[in-house]
């Protein structure tokens, strides 16, 4: 009986995702797709963990990036922020830190930021956002 409770718990985790909110006054690159000034969603992608969808608010817009868990070593984060990658007047998205964590979601380099990297030095700015648990509808 226990292990039937626990199999059929399993489902219910898995629908539930971590997502983050923030709000972009500018333009930016996610990977190689230049998304407009707006209110973004971020979450994993249900099919693979690696990957995360960005969306805006209308669902007019969206872009998958390719991303990696990696260690900040410092302490936990205090606040849940977006940071980008600024190369003279265009921004990539660098990477996201969750409040109270002290792992990192990395975006990795698109071809365009690489080469971009290459013209200039990068000048990191951050925004502030949101995050919490979402519940996955199934598909």
């Amino acid at each position: 009986m226990s292990a039937a409770l626990f199999l059929t718990a399993i489902p219910a985790v898995a629908q539930i995702d971590q997502m983050v909110k923030f709000d972009a006054p500018f333009a930016f690159y996610a990977g190689n797709s230049k998304l407009p000034a707006g209110s973004y969603t971020v979450t994993h992608s249900p099919d693979n963990f690696d990957v995360l969808e960005l969306e805006n608010a209308d669902h007019s817009q969206s872009a998958f990036v390719e991303c990696m868990t990696v260690d900040a070593n410092t302490a936990p984060s205090s606040d849940t922020e977006v940071t980008f990658n600024k190369y003279g007047k265009t921004d990539f998205l660098s990477h996201i830190s969750l409040q109270g964590d002290s792992a990192e979601i990395e975006i990795l380099r698109s071809k365009a930021e690489q080469n971009a990297a290459q013209a200039a030095a990068a000048v990191q700015h951050s925004l502030s956002a949101q995050s919490g648990r979402q519940e996955q509808v199934a598909r």
